[in-house]
Parts: C-alpha cells; structure tokens; sequence
C-alpha cells in the first residue's frame, strides 16, 4: 500500500526547544545585532569579519544543542508516511533526529561556499575567517540565503508541497516570504494543520487550516493522534 505523502514545514520554533534562539526577539534585534548587519549582502560587503564572528558563534551554539521530541517524532513518523521536510532553519537538527528528505529553503550553518563559485560548497564545522578561500581563491562565506538574496529551492518546495495529501506547518510566524506563503500551494483535497503557540491569521485558509496553538515540542504529539484519525 503506497504511504501518504506528509509534507512538514518547519520555522524557528522548531528548533527554539533545543536551545536555538529564534531569528527574531522582540526588540528585532538577533543575537544584539541588527539582522541587516549579519544576513544581508550589503552586510557582509560593509563588515565581513562582524558576519563571520556572527555565524561562528551560531554554529558553535548548534553543535552543542540536539534535537528535541519534536525533530524525533517528526522522523519517526517515516515509518508509516513519505515525509518529506521542508525548513526555513538552517540547522541540522531534522537529520540529526533521523529525518531522510529534508529540504533547507535558508540554506545550511554547517555548509559554506565561495563568493566566485557558488556551486563551490564545503561541509564546515569549525570557525571561519577571512582568508579562507576556494580553489580559485574566492573567500567563503556562510552557505546562507541572506535578505536580498534568492531562495534558489523555493521551486523544489513548491513542488513538493503541491503533492501533499497532509500539511504540517510547525514553529513558524509566517513572516518570512516567499516561505510563508508554501501552504497555499497544497492540493485543494489535502488537510493541512499549524502548530505555534502564537499562530499568525491564515488568511483564505481559515476553513481548510485545523490550528493547534503550541510549541512544537507539545503540538507535535497532538498532531500525530489526530493524524490516526484522519
């Protein structure tokens, strides 16, 4: 019997409960940074040595943190349905747990790349600095999609979300675009949930929307009984 395909699309809040600080805090500020200073193009034009110090510490803090209970269910639930994970974080949090298709919309911390190869893209755990450099000695920056920038798998996302027969979306403001807007893509036939303890309006979507108003770690159990139920 052929497994439905369970599309889940994961923001911030995902990972907030492993101990990774969501992008944005109240005050705008990220990390005491103003986010136009460490993820943008003009940014890292301006001070690349702020960006750099910036996302060595990000990635200092991820290797330190594990997956929560809700990256663990999220990948067992493989056993019984195609998941197929769809992240604006760019941790690596959803492998770590034992998820197999995970697609990272904002790019990866644990990945770098060079300014004058973009397709030039190394594993990368420890600190970099300015000086390190591909091959055709272009410096590596973050493998990041930064504000500005292009979300080169956002046509993947949309596809894969347009074969969906269920929709999780878990953690997320629906703020960012064109992220935010991936549920409208979903088949008309499909059911589709939202779990945040803050959620945002669904705009057009408040009939086919079943909301579950908790973090992750609390709404992800919640979610997988009612999916017994569909």
């Amino acid at each position: 019997m052929k497994k439905k395909k369970l599309i889940v699309l994961t923001g911030a809040g995902m990972s907030a409960e492993s101990g990774i600080n969501t992008f944005r805090d109240a005050d705008g500020l990220w990390e005491g940074h103003d986010v136009m200073e460490v993820a943008s193009p003009i940014g890292w034009q301006k001070n690349p040595d702020v960006v750099l110090d910036f996302y060595n510490k990000r990635r200092q803090q991820l290797l330190e943190v594990k997956p929560n209970a809700a990256h663990l269910a999220i990948a067992e639930l493989e056993n019984d349905y195609e998941v197929h994970i769809i992240t604006q974080n760019v941790d690596d949090l959803h492998e770590r747990a034992g998820s197999k298709r995970v697609l990272h919309l904002h790019g990866e911390l644990l990945k770098v790349r060079s300014i004058k190869d973009e397709n030039y893209i190394l594993e990368w755990k420890n600190d970099l600095i300015l000086g390190d450099c591909c091959p055709k000695n272009g410096q590596l920056r973050p493998h990041i999609v930064w504000f500005g920038e292009a979300v080169p798998a956002m046509e993947k996302a949309i596809a894969i979300t347009e074969t969906a027969d269920i929709v999780v979306v878990i953690g997320t403001s629906l703020q960012v675009y064109p992220a935010a807007g991936l549920m409208n893509y979903a088949p008309s036939n499909s059911t589709v949930f939202y779990i945040d303890p803050k959620p945002a309006p669904v705009y057009g979507m408040e009939n086919k929307v079943e909301i579950i108003p908790a973090t992750a770690t609390l709404g992800v159990p919640v979610f997988i009984e009612k999916l017994k139920n569909l």
